[in-house]
């Protein structure tokens, strides 16, 4: 019973952590990694069209992406998104494909990456603990209402803070992985 009662916290939890990780993809940890490109949208015949469905996107070296296009005319309004996006890479172009060289990360900007880490870290954290305190006046609420008893309030709230336990442990864990990968040279 208690179970469902905690299932649309968790959930959101879940969906902090999972929100976490994918701000993380977009870091740039000095080497290639497509997901850099997921949010680029190319002018595909007057639409914004994701990169991924244009063209084929791989890592052809450590430090360098390589993205080729299905159509060939496409290279132009794939480098003008490039350019206007954030990555701050400028591509080449052979004619046929596209190529994104990763420069090595300086030891400033790896120790500036693994602040702003800690603090999207610290951030989940904040939004994990507002999910408990919701929680916790949820199960308040309940019990002013006389729709649970005193004791299932008191394991409620037990078991979210068990919930919630779990999951800064399990940010603490991506973030220290993630200030790793930025770490290593």
């Amino acid at each position: 019973m208690s179970n469902a009662k905690l299932e649309p916290f968790e959930t959101k939890m879940t969906k902090t952590l999972e929100s976490l990780e994918r701000e993380y993809q977009n870091i740039r940890a000095g080497r290639a990694n497509p997901h850099l490109l997921d949010k680029l949208k190319v002018d595909y015949y007057g639409a914004p069209t994701p990169i991924q469905q244009v063209g084929n996107i791989s890592v052809a070296e450590a430090r360098v992406l390589v993205i080729q296009p299905w159509e060939p005319k496409l290279i132009k309004a794939i480098e003008r998104a490039i350019l206007a996006s954030d990555i701050g890479i400028t591509p080449t172009n052979d004619g046929h494909a596209i190529r994104l060289v990763f420069p090595e990360l300086t030891e400033e900007r790896r120790k500036e990456l693994a602040k702003d880490i800690k603090k999207k870290g610290e951030a989940a954290k904040v939004a994990v603990r507002n999910i408990r305190r919701d929680g916790n006046d949820t199960f308040k609420k309940q019990l002013k209402d006389k729709l649970i008893s005193e004791d299932e309030q008191k394991d409620l709230e037990k078991d979210l803070q068990k919930s919630t336990d779990d999951y800064i442990k399990k940010i603490d864990k991506t973030v220290d992985e993630k200030t790793k990968e930025i770490m290593t040279v």
